[in-house]
């Protein structure tokens, strides 16, 4: 197996962006919202940052925080969790690298399923790990015979995502049974789940790995306040880990990062109780159906999209283009910028794909439909 290095450029997100403000494109690339947060989130931090609140946190979070995490999942995901088994962490991929990190050791294995977010595989090299590519079926959903067969006594790690980004499908209750039975022959196997998007789910309910007794123990789940507040710049999210994987992942937090910022923790605890999932969960579904109905008059063919904010599209009927040039001559020549879903694959496949992001104002949609549809 060829030895992998650590990415010495910018990302495929950065470029993307770089180049959609260089050409004055809509940046359908990196997924941000550009629409207003709700004004009660607004008035809750302007009230904290009033208040003596701006030293150290505890490392572990603030413990009202904490408490309202808890509530959150307990009502909206139907199984228990103590406040011991929730770290808040400065953004989901603060809580991915730590997590590796605390897990990980020279030598150790660990599978990824391709198409996969570019954060994964770094943490793995830091540590000296090895990363194992495996692809997702065509329909990129997992292909339970290739994972089975990359994994071993030196797996240490499988990292999941669902709903996945790139491409927006939803794992079923049958993939959650395959992973039960795979995780029951290798006692030192470990899942980290990202479920950064599971207020963002359309056709079927999200279901998160710690549903399922056999794997809560052996599991950590990655959260996103940015995906579900919508504050992506305040690089603020949580895991929740089983109290013995928690001491290893805190052990390493607390040199990495210490404390995370006490004024969105006091203002994001006193906000959740609030927060209806339900209300951004149908927000999304109107933008993704009105996007995908604008499509429709275009050349692309949209994939299915079950969850997150992403649309994945295929342009063969425009192109023979690789994915990255044309997402380059999407940008010069249409002022549109996406992202070519190669980059997601360690082997660089190409399938004509690209991935759009729709967490956008209406008039930002429309104006992206029209240039989108004129090519």
């Amino acid at each position: 197996m060829a030895t992998r290095s650590i990415p010495s450029t910018p990302s495929i997100f950065s470029v993307m962006s770089q180049l959609a403000n260089e050409y004055k494109a809509i940046n359908l690339a990196q997924g941000f919202p550009n629409f207003p947060i709700d004004q009660t989130l607004r008035d809750a931090v302007s009230e904290v940052a009033q208040a003596e609140v701006h030293q150290y946190a505890p490392y572990q979070g603030q413990l009202t925080l904490r408490m309202a995490i808890k509530d959150l999942i307990e009502q909206n995901n139907g199984f228990p969790i103590t406040t011991d088994e929730i770290l808040i962490t400065a953004g989901a991929t603060q809580a991915i690298f730590t997590t590796v990190q605390a897990l990980v050791s020279t030598g150790d294995e660990v599978v990824l399923l391709d198409p996969c977010y570019d954060c994964y595989e770094t943490p793995v090299l830091l540590v000296g790990g090895t990363p194992v590519h495996v692809e997702l079926g065509p329909d990129f959903l997992p292909d339970w015979k290739a994972i089975t067969s990359a994994v071993n006594s030196k797996t240490r790690l499988l990292i999941i995502n669902s709903p996945h980004n790139p491409s927006g499908r939803v794992w079923s209750p049958e993939d959650f049974s395959q992973l039960i039975h795979l995780v029951s022959m290798y006692p030192t196997l470990t899942i980290l789940s990202d479920e950064v998007y599971e207020y963002l789910t359309y056709s079927s309910t999200h279901i998160s790995v710690r549903a399922y007794d056999a794997l809560r123990a052996r599991s950590v789940v990655v959260s996103s306040f940015g995906k579900t507040l919508q504050v992506t710049g305040w690089k603020m999210g949580y895991l929740c880990a089983p109290t013995n994987l928690m001491q290893r992942i805190l052990n390493v937090h607390q040199y990495l990062v210490f404390s995370v910022n006490s004024v969105m923790q006091d203002a994001i605890s006193r906000y959740l109780p609030t927060f209806n999932p339900a209300l951004i969960r149908t927000e999304y579904e109107e933008r993704m159906m009105y996007f995908r109905q604008g499509l429709s008059a275009s050349r692309f063919t949209c994939l299915p999209c079950e969850g997150t904010y992403f649309q994945t599209v295929d342009y063969s009927q425009i192109s023979t283009q690789n994915d990255v040039d044309f997402c380059m001559w999407l940008i010069k020549e249409h002022g549109v910028a996406a992202i070519p879903l190669s980059v997601f694959y360690n082997s660089k496949k190409d399938l004509h794909h690209i991935r759009l992001c729709f967490a956008k104002d209406q008039e930002t949609l429309t104006n992206a439909l029209e240039k989108l549809c004129k090519i």
